[in-house]
C-alpha cells in the first residue's frame, strides 16, 4: 500500500473501541531541519471529542512551540499538549497529495507555512508495517507493550528516542498505535518566507512531555488514545 492510499483509507476509518478519547488517521511524527526547526503534521478524520481536523506543529530554534489546527484547541492537539505550547491557533491546514508518495502542506495564516514531503518504503518499514498490522489493538493498549515497541522501532529506524506511550504535558496518558510506517525521504519547508534548510537531526532532540519528535522523519497511519491521568 502506498502512503496516499493509506491516507485515503483513513478518511473512511472508524474509531477504535474504548472508553477513552480516540483519534484515527495519519501524520508526520516530526521532521527536524538544519536551522533548528521541527515540523509535524496530524490528520485525524476520526475524533471522539469533536470534528475531523488537521494540525501542524511548529517548534522554532529557541524551543517555542506553535500548534495550528483546523479545529478549536479544546478539540485538537492542544487539548493534550497545550501546556507546553506558546501559541495555539485555529487556522486552515491544507493537505494535498501530489503523488502516491508526495504531499504538500500549507497553512496560509496566521503562520505562513509551505511544506513539501516525499516518502519512501524500505524492507524494514514494510516488515514493521506488516508486524504492526498483525498485532491486535487490545495488545497495543498495554502501555508496557507500547513502550517496548517504541524502543524497538527507535533502534531499527535510527530515530533517537521514540515513545509510543507516556504522559502529555497536560497530564493525559497516551498510546499511539501505528498500522503502517514510511520514512520521509526528503522535505523542504518555508516559514514566513524563510527556508528552513535540509532535514537534519537536532543537537538536542525535541519533546513534548513523554512524546519525542523523531530525529528522522517518519510518516505513520494508525490511531491514538488519550486518558486522563489518575
Amino acid at each position: 500500500m502506498e502512503p496516499r492510499t493509506a491516507a485515503q483509507a483513513a478518511e473512511d476509518a472508524s474509531a477504535p473501541p474504548g472508553a477513552d478519547e480516540r483519534f484515527a488517521g495519519y501524520g508526520v511524527m516530526g521532521v527536524p531541519f538544519a536551522l533548528g526547526h521541527v515540523l509535524a503534521l496530524r490528520r485525524f478524520p476520526v475524533s471522539t471529542v469533536g470534528p475531523a481536523y488537521s494540525a501542524v506543529w511548529i517548534r522554532d530554534p529557541a524551543g517555542r512551540w506553535t500548534m495550528a489546527a483546523s479545529a478549536p484547541p479544546a478539540q485538537s492537539c492542544a487539548r493534550y499538549f497545550g501546556a507546553a505550547v506558546e501559541l495555539q491557533v485555529e487556522a486552515p491546514v491544507e493537505i494535498a497529495w501530489t503523488g502516491a508518495r508526495e504531499l504538500r502542506v500549507e497553512v496560509p495564516a496566521p503562520v505562513s507555512l509551505e511544506w513539501s514531503l516525499s516518502l519512501r518504503a524500505t524492507p524494514l518499514t514494510s516488515a514493521m508495517s506488516a508486524a504492526c498490522a498483525a498485532i491486535p489493538d487490545g495488545v497495543w493498549r498495554g502501555r508496557a507493550f507500547s513502550r517496548a515497541m517504541g524502543l524497538v522501532a527507535a533502534g531499527a529506524l535510527r530515530t533517537g528516542t521514540l515513545r509510543l506511550a507516556g504522559t502529555t504535558p497536560n497530564g493525559h496518558h497516551f498510546v499511539a498505535r501505528p498500522r503502517r510506517v514510511w520514512l520521509v525521504e526528503d522535505s523542504t519547508a518555508s516559514l514566513d518566507g524563510t527556508a528552513l534548510g535540509r532535514p537534519a537531526p537536532l543537537p538536542q532532540q525535541a519533546a513534548l512531555g513523554d512524546f519525542w519528535l523523531p530525529q528522522r522523519g517518519l510518516f505513520m497511519a494508525g490511531w491514538s488514545a488519550f486518558a486522563t491521568a489518575s
